[in-house]
């Protein structure tokens, strides 16, 4: 994960994360196949101040809104399966934000 020097931009980057792929699941029976998953993930802030407050759960976020984009790439070897999403620059998503939970742990 990588951040501007003005904390505007987060990227957060994976590459090759070996996950499963495992279509009949919730099934008991359910067969799991090795794969692999990269992706790339952009926030990037809209300068639009937040701040979402539950005082009976001890939680409050404050940040911005934000615009964000992913790519995403996966790979099943085994049955020769690849899809790779539409281009970094074609993605947008409805509702994003930046900032940080209460406890200065999270971000979104």
């Amino acid at each position: 994960m990588t951040a501007s020097s003005d904390g505007n931009t987060v990227t957060l980057e994976m590459r090759d994360v070996p996950v499963i792929d495992q279509p009949r699941w919730p099934a008991l029976d359910a067969i799991a196949t090795p794969a692999r998953m990269s992706f790339r993930m952009v926030w990037k802030s809209t300068g639009e101040p937040v701040q979402y407050e539950n005082a009976s759960e001890q939680f409050r976020f404050t940040g911005t809104r934000a615009q964000c984009q992913l790519e995403a790439q996966v790979e099943i070897p085994s049955i020769g399966f690849s899809w790779k999403s539409d281009a970094l620059e074609t993605s947008h998503a409805d509702f994003a934000v930046i900032g940080e939970e209460v406890n200065g742990r999270y971000y979104t």
